[in-house]
């Protein structure tokens, strides 16, 4: 076991911390937390600690888990790490890349420059990066690691349905969606949103010939899903055999795998990325082999 690095992680997170701590034949510590009457956190970290620290914390429901780690890396600092690695699988506040209205935040650099500011490194999955190709676009220069899941979740649709045609419902979605199906040689197609207004949008579907063939849509996150209802009910009136849901990030909050089911998608398959019940893939080995390099390399 390499005891010159340390895993720590939260409770709700335990077991992708294990995986990954014994696929890096590392130890995982669990960061223990209290919380007080009126709301504030108590954090209690192992001590000592290594000189190199991995702390796991998914930033799905982001804005507690802002505050833990704005307490715990510091923490870890005054208790001897000094590398310390954020393994994020989703960064949240990502979306935000502009400013729409006069005013706006732009959380997108925010979030990426605070961040920045407490780890050496961040290791994330899928972040959803329109306007910008690079985290290195709003943090130094790499010290933002952006890993894909969309050959896994190509290979994942090969395997299971094979013959598939993969849609990503909207042009966001079109770099997944063709990195996905050029590693899995499958057919693809990418929609468009279609606004009306400030407020109607449609979902315009792209032309390719579904009839009698399974289609699975995929994309980097689902949280109300109400994206993917509507084109898998397009699809299905457009005469496709079946329906299926494949996302790195599987939110889902609310009814949204019930209004799916009821769109007529028949599986929805989520990377363990966000903990799901959803959850088909692991994303174990691949955030593995990037934080073994990292390991390895002079602080």
């Amino acid at each position: 076991m390499n005891t010159a690095a340390l895993l720590l992680a939260f409770e709700e997170e335990a077991q992708l911390a294990q995986e990954l701590a014994q696929a890096l034949g590392v130890e995982m510590r669990p960061i223990q937390r209290h919380r007080f009457p009126d709301g504030e956190l108590r954090l209690v970290l192992p001590k000592p600690l290594p000189e190199t620290v991995l702390l796991l914390r998914g930033l799905q429901q982001p804005n507690e888990k802002l505050t833990e780690l704005m307490i715990a890396a510091p923490t870890a600092r005054e208790l001897g790490a000094r590398r310390l690695l954020l393994v994020s699988p989703y960064l949240a506040y990502m979306r935000q890349d502009m400013e729409f209205t006069p005013g706006e935040a732009v959380s997108q650099r925010h979030i990426a420059k605070l961040l920045s500011q407490f780890f050496d490194h961040l290791i994330t999955l899928d972040p959803h990066l329109h306007r910008i190709s690079s985290l290195d676009e709003v943090m130094p220069a790499g010290a933002g690691i952006a890993l894909s899941a969309a050959p896994l979740l190509g290979a994942w649709v090969a395997e299971r349905v094979p013959g598939a045609v993969l849609i990503g419902p909207d042009e966001e979605s079109a770099q997944w969606v063709r990195e996905a199906a050029q590693s899995s040689g499958l057919d693809f197609g990418v929609g468009r949103k279609v606004r009306h207004g400030d407020h109607a949008v449609t979902l315009a579907l792209p032309e390719i010939d579904v009839r009698g063939r399974p289609v699975v849509l995929l994309d980097d996150m689902a949280s109300t899903g109400r994206t993917l209802m509507g084109a898998a009910q397009g699809l299905l009136a457009r005469g496709a055999l079946s329906i299926d849901v494949a996302v790195t990030h599987g939110l889902f909050n609310g009814s949204a795998i019930a209004d799916l089911q009821a769109a007529g998608v028949r599986h929805v398959w989520s990377s363990n990325s966000v903990p799901h019940a959803s959850n088909a893939l692991s994303i174990t080995p691949l955030l593995a082999e990037t934080i073994r390099v990292l390991l390895a390399a002079k602080a």
